[in-house]
Order: structure tokens, then C-alpha cells, then sequence
């Protein structure tokens, strides 16, 4: 935690309808020295869209505020064990840092190893990140579309089956029910085990049984984007070569008159 090459970031981050804000918990305890990422504002604002991906050149920017360069080992956590940090690790990645790593059991698992946290906001020297977006871990919906017609690469799920199979409607108002032709849903409760990933083997042994080939492409989905990052870190540890999340997700295709829905 002492070492200047190595910076925290609480990636906390609450589904709306939980009623919890992830900025003020981080300013009433976090783990000493984390500067908070705000999912929310660390995006593309001017999207309709939630949260997604910003330019490369002002992902830099709010970065480098935060003291973050690309060089930098990047250890990211939330404050549900594992389930907004994947999303940051994701973005991280993509935009070209060299090094992160999530916290195994993240804000859970060191309070209840009654470790130390802090107060308050955390300010650190602006750094520079020079970026180097790889375009190859992120899917859009054309690419989405045209890979649930020819099939050349596999579309993975995680939201929960009710909502995969169009049986409750969706949390967001104005979005179909139903998933994306030709998906398979793997939902992101399947993949952890007290707020930690469940080891490789018995990933691999679930993802045989949702069918999806681990040598393949394969493109992670979800309501928003941010479980699908989770899918997408579980299918990586297991061993899948070419993954991408489809940044818009649920809430761009099934918000869209021309995207074909099953259900």
C-alpha cells in the first residue's frame, strides 16, 4: 500500500433500485489510500446510454486526475465482493493499462478481517495515462447483430434466466423482455461463491454445461454492462482466448425497434 507504483480504486458502484450510493459509502470508510471510480461520470456522458465507454483521450484525462497512469500495477475492488470491480478491470484493460488485479473478496472480505479503513476523500498527484485502446475486447450492436445471424462467435449472458427467458420484466422502463437471438444465459450468480470467482475448473466445468466452447469467440452481455464484465473475467480465468462485452448490452438492444428479440 506504500508503494507510489501501485494505486487502489474503490469501483463500487448499486443497481438504481438498490438505494445505496456508492460515493458517500466511500467517503465514510474505504481501504486506506483508494481514490474512488465513478462508473457513472468515467464514461461516455453525452450516451443515452448508461456508463459506457468514454474516448480514449478523456478516459486519460479523468484517470490521470485520479493519479492513475497506465504503467501502474491497479488493484480494484467494490463493496458487494465482486460485482461492479470486474466492470473497472474491464475498462482498465481495454483502455491499455498494463497491470490490474481485482481484490479477491473486495470491501466484504477486509472488513471482516477487521483491517483498517479511512475516511474521506483521497487526492493523489495527477498522473499520465497514455492509452492504447484495444478494440478488440469490446462489441458493438452491429457486430452483436451480425454475430447472433452467422454464429461466428458466441453470444453469453448474465443476466438472470427470469429475465433471459422474458418471464419478469425488465428493471428498466421501456426495454423489451426476452434475449438476443442465438444467446446462451450463463447468469453472474453462477460464477461466484461469497463474493469470490469460483476456481477455474468448476468455471469450466459450468461454462461446458451452458455450452459455450471456451476456443471460440465469445461476446458477454447483460443489462447494462457490468455483469458482463464479471462474465467476461470468469470466461478469461477459465481460459477463453477472444472475449468481448457488448458495452451497450441489454439496454441499448432492447431498447432498439431494429433489434430482433427471443423470448
Amino acid at each position: 500500500m506504500s508503494n507510489p507504483n501501485v494505486v487502489i480504486v474503490d469501483a463500487s458502484w448499486h443497481m438504481p433500485a438498490a438505494g445505496r450510493d456508492a460515493h458517500a459509502e466511500y467517503l465514510s470508510g474505504h481501504i486506506p489510500g483508494a481514490v474512488f471510480f465513478d462508473i457513472d461520470a468515467i464514461a461516455d456522458t453525452t450516451s443515452e446510454l448508461p456508463h459506457m465507454l468514454p474516448a480514449p483521450a478523456d478516459f486519460a484525462r479523468m484517470v490521470g486526475a485520479l493519479g492513475i497512469s497506465e504503467g501502474m500495477t491497479i488493484v480494484v475492488y467494490d463493496e458487494l465482493g465482486l460485482f461492479s470491480a470486474p466492470r473497472v478491470w474491464w475498462t482498465f484493460k481495454t483502455m491499455g493499462a498494463k497491470d490490474v488485479r481485482i481484490l479477491e473478496g473486495g470491501g466484504p472480505k477486509w472488513r471482516a478481517e477487521k483491517r483498517w479503513v479511512e475516511n474521506g476523500p483521497v487526492v493523489r498527484a495527477p498522473r499520465q495515462f497514455e492509452p492504447s485502446f484495444n478494440r478488440a475486447r469490446v462489441a458493438h450492436f452491429a457486430t452483436v447483430r451480425d454475430r447472433s445471424i452467422d454464429r461466428a462467435a458466441q453470444i453469453a449472458d448474465a443476466r438472470p434466466a427470469p429475465r433471459f427467458n422474458a418471464e419478469v420484466p425488465e428493471p428498466r422502463a421501456g426495454l423489451k423482455s426476452g434475449h438476443i437471438p442465438g444467446s446462451l444465459n450463463v447468469p453472474v450468480s453462477l460464477l461466484t461463491t461469497d463474493g469470490k470467482l469460483k476456481p477455474a475448473a468448476e468455471l469450466q466445468a459450468l461454462f461446458a454445461e451452458r455450452k459455450l466452447d471456451l476456443s471460440k469467440p465469445i461476446i458477454t452481455t447483460c443489462g447494462s454492462g457490468i455483469t458482463a464484465a464479471t462474465l467476461a473475467l470468469a470466461l478469461e480465468q477459465a481460459g477463453a482466448k477472444t472475449v468481448a462485452v457488448y458495452d451497450g448490452s441489454w439496454t441499448e438492444w432492447g431498447g432498439r425497434a431494429d433489434a430482433k428479440v427471443e423470448s
